[in-house]
């Protein structure tokens, strides 16, 4: 989606869908206790939002969406969420190109990257940044590289079930958008 073609209705669908990243990243939280994070399905609206309305609609709903959720019950994780979730989306969106594209294969692997994003993007706040900040900030002590390790295996689950969700309703969107 190109800043020009903004329209009040794209910004409601943005705000949807930034309400349903939020309830779908509280709705199901499963608690990952080396890192005192938690798996969620919140990334399959962050990877759909770039695959379906572009990189700033991406990067609107995943730094705010997950981050809302976040503020309401792991402030800890704001940083690590705003920074990573709000990547993951912009990318997704630049990588699948034009708004009305419908090119799978390159979806795919935009949703892909999608994914990668979450799991290099966590590891690195919870195994670098998390520890560095910890030392001088005590909150953000709660993990290390060896947590954060641990983590790479639900983290790699969520942004599996994140990318196949967002390109399935992407999917699903383009064939009604579109029908054959």
């Amino acid at each position: 989606m190109n800043i020009k073609e903004w329209t009040l209705a794209k910004t409601g669908l943005v705000a949807g869908l930034v309400g349903l990243a939020t309830i779908t990243t509280m709705l199901i939280r499963v608690p990952i206790p080396a890192t005192t994070g938690y798996f969620n399905i919140g990334d399959v609206f962050v990877i759909f939002s770039g695959l379906w309305l572009g990189p700033i609609a991406g990067l609107i709903v995943g730094a705010v969406g997950p981050t809302v959720a976040d503020v309401i019950g792991f402030p800890i994780f704001v940083p690590a969420t705003l920074v990573t979730k709000g990547l993951e989306g912009f990318l997704v969106g630049i990588i699948a190109g034009p708004a009305g594209s419908t090119n799978m294969p390159r979806h795919a692997v935009a949703a892909a990257v999608g994914g990668i994003t979450i799991v290099v993007g966590y590891f690195l706040f919870e195994a670098f940044v998390y520890p560095k900040l910890g030392t001088v900030m005590p909150v953000f002590a709660v993990t290390d590289v060896g947590a954060a390790l641990v983590e790479i295996i639900p983290n790699s689950v969520q942004a599996l079930a994140g990318a196949l969700g967002g390109l399935a309703l992407w999917r699903a969107v383009v064939d009604v958008e579109q029908p054959t």
